[in-house]
């Protein structure tokens, strides 16, 4: 019962994109009569996308410079996550290579029936000036600039941090703001079924089966990723930091996150039992509940496959260069803000989506189809955000105290409940 309650929304959500999809089957071009409620979510969402981004991050870069984060560990942290982030990025991008989802996709069929035609065909210079800057304040506040708002609003939260008693008003009141939103956005949320139900059922049923076969073939990619990731990558990973003892201890410490992460679909849930296990792999209590948190939050492997998937998918239907050095970079890049920009925008729809249309030029209605994605990866995606973290804080261990972590510290071989059942019965 559990199981289910946690996954219920996921299951409307599937749901409606299945029922939409079948109406578009069925019904052809006549499914477009219910486009306007597919709309209406979208711009609702829309709406909110600007704030989210600005009371979020804003809000969160402030409390985190007032608890004074930044420990010893800090560097070291911010390395292991953006090493392990690169390296998923790669990985997903070199499978795209060899399987890509819509290899064998009619893409003109696809073309005349899409809701939104790339804007323009940006140089990488454009590209790279438009990611980070606007030329004008009232330009940062739309749904097609998110990067230099996500940017701009970190520097507003440390300035507001470093105004000590002068910020801690403005503080207050970004941290009380940013509840209101996430609240808001989450009332519009519990029309998501409904709403990319009848947006899915316009595109289906203008492109007919062709759009459903490409998300079929992202699903499938991506389960081959997770299995490479979490099996191959994690094993690598741990082995480096700790050789075989570190190998052994993880592996017998993560079945219990692994099922949790699966179970709830939800990295913030298996913080506590992510913080359990690696304690009792040796990893220190301060590093332990200082990466898993902060990794929860910044630091997500998986929704940085997803994010290069997404790039793949929009530039395999218009024909962009997928092997070209500046492409290769940007394809990266991008995949890294949003996986990044999806931890620290929690319940942010499509915030990710929409920075992928914005800073390559696509349209911003293309967010929804990019938003399918996201739905029919989440529960592998958390598997591998989730335990990712773990690895991450085996890592920053091994930087942090040497080569020889693993001998300074004597690790109980079972669950701490077991142990203190074993000593009542030797009692």
């Amino acid at each position: 019962m559990n199981v289910l309650k946690n996954y219920a929304y996921t299951i409307l959500l599937l749901c409606g994109i299945l029922t939409g999809g079948i109406c578009g089957m069925v019904f052809g071009e006549g499914a477009s009569i219910v486009k306007p409620v597919g709309d209406i979510f979208l711009n609702m969402m829309f709406v909110l996308i600007a704030p989210l981004v600005f009371f979020s991050v804003s809000s969160s870069i402030c409390n985190m410079k007032q608890a004074d984060m930044v420990g010893k560990v800090a560097g070291n942290i911010a390395l292991v996550f953006l090493f392990t982030s690169i390296v998923a990025a790669i990985v997903a991008y070199l499978f795209t290579l060899f399987y890509n989802p819509l290899e064998d996709i009619n893409r003109a069929d696809i073309l005349t029936g899409l809701p939104g035609q790339p804007i323009r065909r940006l140089t990488s210079s454009e590209i790279f000036v438009n990611t980070f800057t606007v030329s004008d304040f009232l330009q940062l506040f739309t749904k097609s600039n998110l990067l230099p708002l996500i940017i701009f609003s970190a520097f507003f939260g440390l300035a507001a941090a470093l105004s000590k008693n002068k910020g801690k008003t403005v503080a207050g009141l970004l941290d009380a703001t940013n509840s209101i939103v996430l609240k808001m956005m989450s009332i519009i949320m519990m029309a998501a079924p409904l709403g990319l139900g009848c947006y899915f059922a316009d595109t289906v049923g203008k492109l007919g089966g062709h759009i459903l076969n490409g998300y079929l073939h992202v699903f499938l990619l991506y389960l081959i990723l997770s299995v490479v990731s979490f099996f191959i990558l994690n094993s690598v990973y741990v082995f480096l930091a700790g050789g075989r003892n570190a190998f052994v201890a993880f592996w017998k410490n993560m079945p219990t996150p692994s099922l949790m992460a699966i179970a709830t679909s939800s990295s913030a849930a298996c913080i506590p039992v992510n913080i359990e296990a690696s304690k009792r792999m040796g990893i220190p209590e301060s590093i332990a509940e200082t990466v898993i948190p902060l990794g929860t939050n910044i630091h997500k492997d998986g929704s940085v496959m997803a994010g290069v998937l997404k790039v793949i998918f929009l530039f395999t239907i218009f024909g962009h260069e997928l092997t070209s050095s500046s492409n290769l970079f940007m394809i990266i890049g991008v995949a890294l803000l949003v996986g990044a920009v999806m931890g620290a925008i929690p319940s942010g729809g499509m915030t990710g989506e929409l920075l992928i249309c914005s800073i390559f030029g696509f349209s911003p209605q293309l967010a929804g189809t990019l938003m399918i994605i996201s739905t029919i990866v989440d529960i592998p995606a958390t598997l591998l955000n989730s335990t990712g973290n773990v690895v991450c804080a085996v890592l920053v261990t091994r930087l942090t105290e040497g080569k020889d972590w693993m001998k300074k510290r004597i690790v109980p071989a079972c669950h701490p409940k077991e142990e203190e059942f074993k000593k009542n019965i030797q009692v």
